[in-house]
């Protein structure tokens, strides 16, 4: 027996396809740095290779003459691929347990060759193609781009009424208590943001302005690394000190694409397409981003033990009490019972079941793809859920491949893609492994992880309290438990405590003659926290709303549709509470009205300022007004 010349040789069996496809595509992992032929009997005589087990398995011959044959032999020829990813899991491959389960599944696919080509052509498909991302990292990066640019669009229209000076949550009052208990750099660790550096309003409107310019940057491949990491930076400023108007899930959910675009996005000032491709780390995190966002949701309605979902009744409610209602979400409520059952059916069948194709092979993720991009649609034609389905349907795009996007993005790099040079590998291993702890250990404390280990439970705990401030690895699971009523709030103003005017909002319903609106990708976002309000006790900032309202804030009007006081304020605000249903086909067709509504009594009762004044930019003081 002789060795080979430099190269191992891989001998297969030429007339199995199943065979064939396979050493193609270990032939892509390999780069030419193993040669592979089919085997034939001067192979036999020339390496001392019985028939029998050249017909019953691959056979490597290495350059030192060794011969290994089966899983072994897949293993050790995969260890020279050049890149360091496939060796490491051919390494791995080669250990003693995992060899010897690996040789058992050999054993079985080579006993049905032909069951395993039609399995692998389901699974895979015919075409051998290599697995890379560099196009579905450009199209992600510029969708991502336009994420942000409506997010920091959207804000900008309300950030002075939301935080300015004169807005309901000031940022400059909530830094100022910050600095009252805290140290400086401990203030700057729990709270980070730009806005330390100073939090006018001047300051607050250039942020969202920057913000647009950098969104810009990204869409059009400017320094998309850089443009990346000042985005997330600047958006996690405004999060930082948002409060309610900045703690939904597709908030953090940006922050965490964010972070996960800024450790992928290639470096340069006009990369392309980008000289190395993202690695498989890289797609690991953004797919892993995915599971955790579809199972948690279907996770936590199953945990929540709502009746709803369990008896499968939870869509007879969803429409009517979805926060911002559209008008397809209108007609959707009066499709037929059976039909809003097996659409909860199917709504927890792909969020818990679903998730798991994220892992699974080529064409099983591109159903995946599919399924979720149909579940995505369907929210945003019946709900106003802000960008958090478009940016839904950008994540998704991690569950494919170059080759599916080949013919919509025919991109073709001037710069062939190279692997990443070790040292940019490890930092971004270094970056990365934080976040798959988190993320994996958010996922198994769903499931009450038996706390064995004190010592590892404090460590994720510290780990967890470092990065809690960065709003980068979160939890999601939306309607876990379904509302089955709609209190709505209606604010009224007075200037007798005997005549009473409404303030109209631009989106959250009102009129029962007005028609549900499609507002999203824009997210109001004082009208959906009067939702969330209606739903409990009056919160603190639904008091500083009404202050506002009697100061006459030009901020806070802006953001009502509109203003029944336009010449000075009232002397009296209150608040009163109804029940809204969706009037049926027949009555709309009868009364024109699309709601019907029912007076449940007073949310706030009447309030006016208290007389003594207050410093410039503090929020007044309130007194309950016994004459109205």
């Amino acid at each position: 027996m002789r060795a080979t010349a430099g190269r191992p040789l891989v001998l297969f069996d030429g007339d199995c396809g199943f065979c064939r496809r396979w050493v193609a595509r270990w032939q892509l992992s390999t780069e030419g740095r193993v040669r592979f032929e089919p085997g034939g009997w001067w192979h036999r005589l020339r390496y001392g290779i019985r028939a029998k087990d050249m017909r019953r398995a691959m056979q490597l011959v290495e350059p030192s003459g060794r011969v290994s044959q089966g899983a072994e032999a897949v293993f050790r020829a995969l260890s020279w691929s050049p890149h360091r990813g496939t060796r490491v899991a051919a390494r791995l491959g080669l250990l003693p347990g995992v060899l010897h389960v690996a040789r058992g599944v050999y054993a079985v696919v080579a006993r049905n060759r032909r069951t395993a080509s039609r399995v692998d052509r389901w699974l895979f498909g015919g075409a051998v193609v290599p697995r890379e991302y560099r196009r579905v990292r450009w199209a992600f990066l510029r969708l991502v781009g336009g994420t942000f640019l409506i997010a920091f669009t959207s804000l900008g229209r309300q950030v002075l009424g939301l935080y300015g000076q004169r807005g309901i949550r000031p940022v400059h009052e909530r830094l100022k208590a910050h600095e009252d208990v805290e140290p400086g750099w401990e203030r700057v660790r729990t709270t980070p943001t730009v806005f330390w550096l100073g939090a006018s309003d001047a300051a607050l409107v250039r942020g969202c302005r920057a913000g647009q310019v950098l969104s810009l940057a990204l869409m059009f491949n400017i320094a998309p690394r850089l443009s990346a990491s000042l985005l997330w930076g600047l958006y996690l400023s405004y999060v930082s000190v948002g409060r309610e108007f900045l703690s939904f899930q597709w908030d953090v959910l940006l922050l965490e694409m964010g972070l996960l675009s800024m450790l992928t996005a290639p470096g340069g000032m006009r990369p392309g397409l980008g000289r190395d491709a993202p690695s498989a780390l890289d797609v690991f995190l953004f797919r892993q981003l995915v599971f955790r966002l579809y199972f948690g949701s279907g996770v936590s309605k199953l945990q929540s033990g709502d009746r709803t979902w369990r008896e499968l009744t939870a869509m007879n409610h969803y429409y009517e009490t979805a926060p911002l209602p559209t008008r397809g979400g209108w007609y959707a409520h009066h499709l037929p019972r059976w039909f809003q059952k097996a659409s909860t059916a199917v709504t927890l069948g792909l969020e818990t079941a679903g998730p798991f194709l994220t892992f699974a092979p080529r064409r099983l993720r591109r159903f995946g793809f599919w399924a979720f991009a149909g579940l995505q649609g369907t929210i945003l034609a019946t709900g106003n859920y802000g960008f958090f389905n478009f940016q839904a349907l950008v994540l998704g795009l991690w569950l494919l491949d170059d080759a599916a996007l080949r013919r919509v993005l025919p991109l073709e790099s001037d710069v062939p893609a190279e692997a990443r040079p070790w040292w940019r590998t490890a930092l971004s291993a270094t970056t990365a492994a934080p976040l798959v702890v988190l993320g994996a250990s958010e996922m198994l404390r769903r499931f009450e992880w038996p706390r064995r280990s004190e010592r590892v439970m404090g460590m994720l705990g510290w780990l967890d309290s470092r990065a809690r401030p960065l709003r980068s690895v979160n939890p999601y699971g939306l309607f876990a438990v379904m509302t089955v009523e709609r209190p709505e709030i209606l604010v009224e103003g007075s200037d007798d405590g005997e005549n009473w005017k409404e303030y109209s909002f631009h989106y959250k319903v009102g009129d029962p003659k007005r028609p549900p609106r499609q507002v999203a990708p824009h997210q109001p976002r004082l009208d959906w926290q009067m939702w969330f309000a209606a739903l409990g006790s009056p919160p603190s900032w639904f008091i500083a709303f009404l202050a506002r309202l009697l100061e006459g804030s030009p901020e806070v009007l802006k953001l009502l549709e509109r203003n029944p006081f336009p010449d000075k304020p009232p002397r009296v605000v209150r608040a009163v509470l109804y029940d809204y249903r969706m009037a049926s086909l027949e009555e709309r067709r009868r009364t024109g009205d699309w709601w019907r509504r029912e007076r449940l009594g007073l949310y706030v009762p009447p309030l006016a300022l208290a007389p003594e004044p207050q410093p410039e930019g503090r929020i007044p003081r309130l007194q309950w007004d016994s004459r109205a």
